[in-house]
């Protein structure tokens, strides 16, 4: 038990000290490093107690790794190659049927988005435009409806 408190501290610490994202601002870097922290970090909990050492060395490494990645994310070539381009799934209030079905986008997730931010029918639309983060931007024909502050997270993007 000793054993998780100490690896969950480090953790802890080690995200405080490098990070400040929340969840709802996760990258794909940051998925990949919570799936390889989950996987490396299992046996310094549960395995011979010389393994505590390890675990914390592994939280350095992939904390520090994530760090520098974070880091590299702010070029813009390495930025074009992990995240994907705004994609148009409607255009002057028409449904847009082949870039949605590439972007595994159905009409329910447009229209629930279009809901959210206050725009009643499909003709309202000027614009919707699936984010690189996976939420549905609308931009309405006319300048009176307002934007609810809640986003739409788009969840099953097609690889």
């Amino acid at each position: 038990m000793l054993r998780a408190v100490v690896i969950y501290a480090g953790l802890l610490l080690a995200l405080r000290l490098f990070g400040k994202r929340e969840v709802g601002q996760f990258t794909l870097y940051d998925l990949v490093f919570v799936l390889l922290v989950a996987n490396a970090l299992q046996p310094a909990m549960t395995g011979p107690d010389t393994s505590l050492t390890g675990g914390l060395v592994l939280t350095a490494a992939l904390v520090g790794m994530n760090f520098l990645v974070g880091k590299l994310d702010n070029m813009p070539r390495f930025h074009r190659l992990f995240t994907p381009a705004p994609a148009v799934i409607v255009k002057d209030g028409k449904y847009l049927p082949d870039v949605m079905k590439r972007e595994g986008v159905d009409q329910e997730e447009v229209e629930m988005s279009m809901r959210e931010h206050g725009v009643v029918d499909l003709k309202e639309v000027q614009l919707a435009v699936l984010e690189p983060d996976g939420t549905i931007s609308i931009v309405p024909t006319t300048s009176s409806i307002t934007r609810t502050k809640h986003r739409i997270r788009y969840h099953h993007r097609a690889g």
